[in-house]
Formats: structure tokens, sequence, C-alpha cells
């Protein structure tokens, strides 16, 4: 009977078999394999794989064509281990597309292992002295052109002024004569610049400018620079070259010169001689040492058209690596946002677009070059993959894309955006125009972007982002990490405007974003722009803004920041250190809920990379050592006072400056008008935010905070009674005698009024004074009465003289040092602000 039961149980195991063997057989798709020791007139089996991918297309392209059976299933084009050098982008056209019951899959037999790359490898190194040289590559008969220099696998750097981090600043810039002033070491030899980059940070971009011409004046020398960039550079006012007594001018270092090369790590291409020049890291042997310069700018383009758009194409495990990206060696890159560069770009005279009157800067601008690119594709994908060592952006799904998914992917050691989704503005197209076009289909819709690794990307333009999504619908940022960033986490959005448009539906989930801002401020780990109706950022974990030391204002940065336009946005439930956030002239129709340190750790546990890719977490670079972190600590529980003073003599905006004052969420009645002057008295958690926003709102107008509090009356402390809990508060402005020395007597009066003449605090406690403050800014004197609210200055004021006689006579002797501004009445020195309600 047991022998009868075992050969039951073999009976039944081997059908059980035969039947899941037939089902995985008749489900299998096909198999096309591609090895670097294949040949291209092989057949493409596993046996006789070939030797490009563009072989193991065509066979799957005309397997579609002939309606073959065997690809029922699909087709799976399996690329061995190996690095596969690609002389020309692997191009998937409409005509390789698959369909949902066959799909097809291009996949590493080994996932990571199987590389596209785009570089050229560099041998033969001789040493002369500390620094080795080699014979530049070639393409064809020309010596080949690139900017990045691999070896063994990490990013050498090229050749600058400035070494270890360390820059520059500008002296000046000349925006008629398009020329900018800079400190000159007497070593440098100014005609070896000829041809030399000037790489500037200016707001929340840099810009490359290729040297025309270098005048040395003893120790500073003013550079000129080669078209277009020059004129682009000098006529466009956001963002343009930073000049401040209180920050610094904008930082800047000089690269691309022989003479720059002076220590190890650092590297450059003498293209006339033929020549690249390196000198070692002291690890590094270059006899055996692996060099790889860029040479292809797309490896891969996946590109169809809109009724005929590419469909049901993925990689799987695929590595793409060494893409290059020349524009800034043959044109200059000046930025405009995110690494778009701009074609043209310059000041309006007379401000004001129909959609937009405010506005008074045109731009139109360009899209960099990325390693792989994805126009006018539905439901394909990118999983497993790994976009490394790039010299532009990892992967951009740039046009005319929906359904699409990202997942699981590593972006790593990026020069600019990891990942792009979505149409900014076509290059016909002013930048700041709403987009809705009239074919949908032109629209980036219903993508996903989940589980992927970002980090050490935006390392060569520092103004990119690790995800960037221009104009797009319903799309799905989920669980991605984004760390070692120069600029902002995530940026969703374009146009700066409140016009309903293309973009809405739009979720940014879970993500976790780390060790930003390590060059440039007006960051945010989220950022957005523009109205997007029924968009979400929701249940994110963000931390750890780098302490950026060549910021244009150290203060700028933040954790969440929605922008010009945005609008329609429901902001809940992220993680924050504290709550530094910012609303720049924001639409309507924005809730914010709970973001803050006190979100649920349910929230905090599921954010970032889920389980499933952790495998990813191996290859997150690390902290940077040379930066600290910021911590935000909001200021005193005081007022702040906000001076605009419009430049064409005109009263500014105040319906505008109302709104911004409303979005910062600061009482009502907390703005003053006089001439054109405007005031903002009121508590603020960042003025330097409120200052920033301003001064974009009011481009032709000069903004002040004034900070230089040198006198301060105190009820409590001075009259030794309580503040009234409801106060209104004067202020009145008047401009110091031009006289130094008169100026310095003023200050030491009240520097010692307290002490010396009691009898005028005496008048303030009499006439019921609550505070009374005193600001400087240069001439400029600031001064702010709080009085019980319901009582007015000319009811209180002469309370200060009875029977004191002391403070007319200090009223008296302050005359000598006070004049009126440009505006006040023949005879009158203090002008009166009036609330505006």
């Amino acid at each position: 009977m047991k022998g009868r039961l075992t050969q039951l149980v073999r009976i039944f195991l081997t059908l059980v078999l035969f039947v899941i063997g037939t089902t995985l057989l008749a489900g299998s798709p096909a198999e096309i394999w591609v090895s670097s020791k294949g040949s291209n007139i092989a057949d493409g089996t596993a046996k006789s794989p070939f030797r490009s991918l563009d072989m193991a297309l065509r066979q799957a392209r005309e397997m579609r064509r002939l309606a073959d059976p065997a690809i029922k299933d699909g087709i799976h084009i399996i690329v061995q281990e190996g690095t596969y050098v690609l002389d020309e982008p692997v191009r998937i056209r409409p005509e390789d597309s698959g369909t949902q019951q066959s799909p097809t899959v291009i996949r590493s037999a080994t996932t990571g292992s199987s590389i596209l790359s785009g570089g050229k490898t560099i041998k033969g190194w001789v040493k002369k002295g500390n620094i080795w040289q080699a014979d530049a590559p070639e393409v064809g008969a020309d010596i080949l052109d690139f900017r990045q220099l691999w070896v063994n696998n990490r990013k050498a750097t090229r050749a600058r002024d400035y070494n270890d981090n360390k820059m520059g600043r500008i002296l000046s810039w000349d925006h008629v004569s398009q020329t900018c002033m800079i400190p000159f070491p007497r070593k440098w030899k100014s005609e070896q610049l000829v041809g030399a980059e000037m790489v500037i940070l200016q707001w929340w971009a840099i810009a490359n400018l290729r040297i025309k011409d270098v005048k040395v004046m003893g120790d500073s020398a003013r550079l000129s620079f080669f078209e277009p960039e020059s004129r682009v550079q000098s006529e466009h006012p956001w963002p343009a070259p930073w000049i401040s007594k209180e920050t610094g001018n904008s930082a800047f270092y000089l690269t691309n010169s022989k003479q720059f090369l002076d220590q190890p790590g650092e590297w450059y291409l003498d293209k006339k001689a033929g020549k690249v020049y390196y000198w070692p890291l002291p690890s590094e042997n270059m006899r055996a040492a692996s060099v790889v310069a860029p040479y292809l700018e797309t490896l891969v383009k996946m590109e169809g058209t809109i009724d005929n758009p590419v469909s049901h194409v993925y990689f799987k495990g695929i590595s793409f690596q060494h893409a290059s990206w020349l524009r800034p060696s043959k044109h200059g890159h000046v930025p405009h946002q995110a690494g778009m560069y701009m074609l043209d770009a310059y000041k309006l005279q007379i401000p004001g677009t129909p959609d937009k009157r405010g506005l008074e800067n045109q731009a139109w601008v360009g899209r960099p070059a990325a390693a792989v690119e994805v126009t006018y594709a539905h439901h394909t994908g990118f999983e497993a993959c790994r976009f490394e060592h790039h010299a532009s952006t990892g992967l951009d799904y740039r046009k005319g894309t929906s359904n699409n998914q990202i997942i699981g992917n590593l972006f790593k050691d990026i020069g600019g955006t990891g990942i792009l989704v979505g149409t900014f503005s076509d290059e016909a197209i002013e930048a700041h125009l709403p987009y809705n076009p009239a074919d949908a289909r032109e629209i980036s819709t219903n993508e996903t972007i989940a589980n992927n690794l970002i980090t050490d990307v935006t390392n060569e333009d520092w103004g990119c982002v690790g995800i960037g999504a221009g104009h797009v619908r319903g799309i799905n940022i989920l669980n991605n990490e984004i760390s070692n960033v120069s600029y902002s986490g995530i940026s969703m959005g374009w146009g700066w405007t409140r016009t309903i448009n293309a973009m809405r539906n739009n979720t940014i989930r879970a993500n976790k974003i780390h060790h930003y801002g390590m060059h440039l401020y007006d960051v945010a780990a989220v950022y957005t722009l523009s109205a997007q109706p029924g968009s979400v950022i929701a249940e994110n974990v963000i931390d750890s803004i780098y302490k950026a030391p060549y910021a244009h204002d150290p203060h700028h940065w933040f954790y969440l920041y929605t922008d010009e336009g945005s609008s329609f946005f429901t902001v809940r439930d992220n993680w924050v250190p504290a709550e530094k956030f910012l609303q720049n002239a924001n639409g309507p129709g924005n809730t914010w809920e709970n973001n803050n340190p006190s979100v649920a750790d349910s929230i905090k546990a599921k954010a970032g990379i889920q389980p499933r890719y952790h495998y990813l977490l191996k290859d997150r670079s690390p902290a940077v050592s040379y930066r600290s972190i910021n911590t935000y600590v909001p200021e005193d529980d005081k007022h702040s006072l906000m001076e605009i003073i419009s430049s064409n003599g005109e009263t500014p905006d105040m319906d505008l400056l109302r709104k911004i004052a409303a979005e910062f969420k600061l009482p009502e009645g907390s703005v003053y008008q006089w001439n054109n002057h405007a005031v903002i008295y009121a508590k603020l958690k960042d003025p330097r935010s409120l200052k920033a926003n301003l001064a974009a709102n009011f481009p032709y107008a000069s903004v002040k905070l004034y900070t230089d509090n040198f006198y301060n009356f105190n009820r409590e402390k001075h009259c030794s009674e309580e503040q009234v809990k409801d106060q209104e508060h004067i202020i009145l402005t008047a401009n110091l005698v031009k006289s130094p020395a008169l100026q310095k007597e003023y200050l030491d009066y009240h520097a010692t009024q307290f002490e010396k003449w009691p009898e005028v605090s005496k008048g303030f406690c009499n006439a019921e004074f609550q505070s009374l403050t005193m600001f400087r800014d240069e001439r400029q004197l600031m001064l702010i009465i709080s009085i019980p609210k319901g009582k007015t200055l000319d009811e209180l004021n002469p309370k200060t003289v009875e029977n004191n006689p002391k403070v007319d006579q200090w009223n008296n002797i302050m005359k000598k040092y006070q004049e009126g501004l440009s505006g006040t009445k023949p005879g009158e020195t203090w002008s009166l602000f009036k609330q505006v309600k």
C-alpha cells in the first residue's frame, strides 16, 4: 500500500509540474539577447546574442511588423552584464511600441550590471611632475570637447581658481557695458583667461559665462563675455548679480584655464594641444585607473508623435552612464529657474502683460539635454535602473507623456536635475504665459514617480532640483528620498500665474527630503508655482537645510514654499523641524493644516522609500562634512518695520501690499502710507522673507528692513505701569541732517536721555505713551509711538509738556538735527504715515 501511495504522489507531482511548465511556456515572452561579446550578425538567442541594443530593437520591430505569434505575451530584450559604449543614441520609435498584453521590456540579466555608456575611455597616461597627461579622445577628425571627467567613477574637478569649495566675491556689475569687476591676484595671467569661464551665483541660479576679454587694473580686473550670454546676462532682471553690503556681493569662481591646475583631483582639457591633464589624488594609480570623458549628450531617445506615440516599452535594471552636455561651452548658460536657460530675456520698460499687470520681465527658455529623453509616449517606464555620472538631467519626460512610471531607480552624481517631467515653456512661448494647449494630449498626465533615491544631483548646475515638474496634470510624486542637492528638492509648476491653466490634481506625498540648499537659497524642500486646483502636498518628512556660505540672503530658506500664483493647494501633515514657510504672492484657495514637528510618528515612519526598494539606500551619498545645518529660531515677539519707497515718485500699489500682508498672516491695519513711501509694521516671524517678497513684487522700489533700533521707551520699564492690551501705532519719518558730526550728537543725546533728561520719559508717561521706538537707516529716521486704542496723538502729545518745560527744551534742541524728507512741505520735519484699511 505504501508503494502504491508513493507512485500516486509521483504521478500527481509530475502532473502539477507539467501544468505549471505548460502555463509558464504559454505565457512566456519572446526573448532577444544582447551581449558585449556578441555579434550583430547573430540571431539574438541566448547562445548567439547580438552585440548592440539597436540590433535587438530592430529584430523586435520586425517581429511586431510581421505579427510573429511568438510575441503574443511580449518581448524581453535581455542585456547581459557589460559596458555598451554608444556611438549614437538608442532610438525607440512608435514602431517599437508594444501593447498591454504584449509589452516590450528591455532588462538587464543582472540588475545594474548592464551599462549603456556615452563616454570615451582615456588611456596612455604619462607622468610629468605632479601632472599626468594623455592624448584627448578624437571623434572623427576632431578633438572631443567635454566638461566632465570621471576617474574610477569619481567626478574630478575641472581646474578652478578658488579651491576647496571657496569662492570669491564680485566687486561690481555694469549692466550697460555688460562687464564685471572682480579681485585679480597677480599670479594669474590674464591672457590665459580668454576662453575660460566665470561661474557666478545669483539668487536661485548660477550662470556660466565664457570670458572674452580681461583688463587688469591693479589688484582688480574687468571681465567681458562672449555672446549670446553677455547680452542675456546683463539684460534680464531675475535672477541678477547680487550686490549687497549686508550679505556680500555675488560669489564666483573661474574655471577652465590650465594655470588653475594647482592641486590633486583637478583636470584640464587643452583642445589646441589635444591633451588632457590631471593631477591625481594620492590614492589613484593612473596606470590602472579607469578614466572616462562624456561624449553623447543623450543615450536613449524615446520619441513618438502626438498622433502616433510610443507605448508599452519598459526599461528594467539598466544602468545609464556618462552623458555629456556642451551648451555652456558653446553658448554660455544663463538659467531662468530650475536649469531652464534663457534664449532671450529683458526688462520691460512699461510693466504689464494681459495675464499679469505688474510683470516687468520677459523670458524665453530652452531645456537642457538629458541622458534619457522621452517625448510623446504613454505606458512606458523605468524600474530598478541606475542614472549615474551625467552632465545634465538624468531622465526627462518632456512633452505629450501620460501614464508612465518611474519607480525604484537610483539617480546619483548628476550635474543637473535628477528627473524632469512636463512642459515648462516651449521655446517660442514667453515663460510667464499660462500653458493650456488646445490638444490636451500635449500635457504630461497621470505620471508616477515613486520610490526613487535621488542623491548628489545638481552638483554642477546648482540651480537645478531633485525632481522638476513643469505643467503637469495628475502627477503622483510618492515615497522618494532626495538628499544632497544644491537647491530645492521638488519643484512643481511653472508660469508664475494665478490663471487656471493645464495644471491640476497633482500630488506630492510621503517623500523624505533632507540635506538640501547646499549652495543656493530662495529654496525649499517642496516648491510650487501657479494655480493647480485639487493639488496636495501631504505627509512628507523634511529636514536638514545646509548653511550655504554664499547665499544672497542667509535667512531666505524654507521647508515649504508656495511661490507666485500658487493656488488651490492643500498642504497638510508635513513633518518639519519648525514652521518656516513662505507663501509668496499666492492666489486663492490654499489650505494649510498641521505642518509642524508634532506630526504623528505613523506619518513620519511611512515617508521615504518603501521596504521593497530599500536596496537603494546603500547608494545614498553621505552628508557633506564642510556644511553645517540651519536651525530656525523664530524672531523675538516684537514688531519689525519694513519700508517700500517707489523710485518713480508714485504711490506703491497698496492693494498688492495689503494682499502680501494678508498672505503673511499679518493683522489688518499693519500697512501705512505717505506719499511714495509705504510701511509694514507688525510682529513678523521672518522679516527677511517678507523683505525678499516685497523686493520681488515691487521691482521699481527700494525695500528697507529697519534693524538699527537705537532708542526704546517702554511704559512698563520707565513708568512702572503695565501696557494696555489694545494699542494703535503712530508712525512718522524724518531725516537727520547731512553733517556726520551733528548725527553723532543726536545719537549721543538719545543714548543718555533716560539718565540726563529723565523729564522726557516722565512726559511720555504722562501722555499715556505705551512705547516709543526709533529706528535709523543711514540718515532716515522712523519713529513709532504706540498709544491706547481709541485715542489720538493730537489728544495725548500736549500732555508731554504739561508742567514739564524740560521737554520743550529737549524738542527745541532736537530741531537742529532733523529735517524733512523729499516731498515734505516747507518748514515741516516729521511726516505722518496714514494707516491703510
